[in-house]
């Protein structure tokens, strides 16, 4: 079992506490390399589920993401566990996928190298 970098945790707990979502990340995890930036985990939920009630086939799906499903998590004092990415890419060769960014979380334990800021890339 891997441990958690602690600077990478340290920097999600700033994006929590400042409720910022400016942050520019790059990570790599399970191979994959995932850049984009960082987002509160309540702004993350809240986003998801907007995307997910704006679908008539996905609509039941949007209550999990809910503030009221945050009840019975870790306290606010504990360390972060996630990464929560908006407007994010998976990498592949000189392409970004989805090419308009989507909504991803990761285990901060899973990942096994990051870099700030995000990559460019294109889509030519």
């Amino acid at each position: 079992m891997s441990n958690a970098d602690e600077l990478l945790v340290d920097i999600a707990a700033m994006v929590e506490s400042e409720q910022s979502n400016q942050m520019s990340l790059t990570v790599v995890i399970g191979g994959a390399v995932i850049t984009g930036r960082l987002a509160p985990e309540a702004v993350w939920r809240e986003r998801v589920s907007e995307v997910l009630r704006d679908s008539e086939r996905l609509r039941p799906f949007s209550g999990v993401f809910s503030a009221e499903q945050t009840q019975g998590r870790p306290e606010r004092g504990e360390p972060p566990t996630h990464l929560h990415f908006h407007v994010a890419r998976i990498l592949q060769g000189s392409v970004g996928i989805p090419e308009t960014g989507g909504m991803y979380r990761v285990a901060i334990k899973d990942v096994s190298g990051w870099t700030v800021g995000d990559f460019s890339y294109s889509d030519h």
